[in-house]
């Protein structure tokens, strides 16, 4: 991943951070599956560590490589769609978002050949794509997406920025749900390669500034508190979330 001039960080700083991320995630994951597989858990737990190392093989790296691999054409492809820019970077962004969760709900129904049953090891809410993606994931990370559209309005950061930023939201969210997912570290993948693919993919003459130290912090705060802008939309969706139920959320959700 290489990323445009500009910034608080040089290059080899922030490429630097990404390396001993992914260095740190692959130790990190490494010792908790070996500790875990060899362990006494049950399998369930087995399962669940499973499922993490197939998230990582299959949208960590391997989907890292593809858009690092491809970033130029669809760099290009993305410029030459007519729509503004405003609205590609979230829309693009929400894409990679459904197609991780794509990954991560499909993980979750392998549990039967991971050694454990569906609704008992999991990764995501459900089992049922869009039950998750409805109601528990994308539908969350899509005011992440519009703030983040707002800060690069004003701001240029370098894509490479834009990934460890959101990054570390994502990971302080997962965080917010479980302190130990912090040690992971491959969060910040999770989260990265939804947002870096669209921010490389912006127009450079779109009139933004150079960040100011100030706004890395903002950057990281906004997006984490965003998604209180879907408390007005509750209502709605609890409707909907009833009328769909029947037809397609029978026996795919679990508490």
């Amino acid at each position: 991943m290489d990323q445009q001039p500009g910034g608080i960080f040089s290059r080899i700083t922030a490429s630097g951070l990404v390396k001993a991320l992914g260095v740190y995630s692959i130790l990190a994951m490494g010792l908790i599956s070996l500790v875990t597989l060899s362990s006494d858990a049950g399998p369930d737990q087995k399962a669940i560590i499973k499922m993490a190392l197939g998230l990582i093989l299959v949208w960590g790296i391997m989907g890292g490589w593809l858009m690092t691999r491809f970033r130029g054409p669809i760099r290009d492809l993305v410029l030459g769609i007519p729509l503004p820019w405003w609205l590609k970077f979230p829309l693009f962004c929400t894409l990679l978002a459904l197609l991780e969760e794509a990954v991560a709900v499909s993980l979750t129904n392998l549990a039967p050949v991971l050694g454990s049953e569906v609704g008992k090891a999991a990764i995501t809410a459900s089992a049922n794509y869009l039950h998750t993606v409805l109601f528990h994931s994308v539908i969350v990370f899509i005011p992440m997406f519009l703030a983040w559209t707002v800060l690069l309005r004003f701001y240029d950061f370098p894509p490479l920025h834009v990934f460890l930023l959101f990054g570390l939201t994502g990971s302080l969210a997962e965080m917010s749900m479980s302190p130990s997912n912090i040690l992971g570290g491959f969060w910040f993948f999770v989260y990265g390669l939804m947002v870096y693919l669209p921010a490389y993919s912006l127009p450079r003459d779109r009139g933004a500034r150079q960040p100011r130290w100030w706004v890395y912090p903002l950057a990281v705060a906004l997006p984490l508190f965003s998604p209180i802008l879907l408390l007005p939309l509750t209502p709605a969706l609890r409707y909907l979330w009833q009328v769909l139920d029947p037809t397609f959320f029978v026996d795919s959700a679990w508490d």
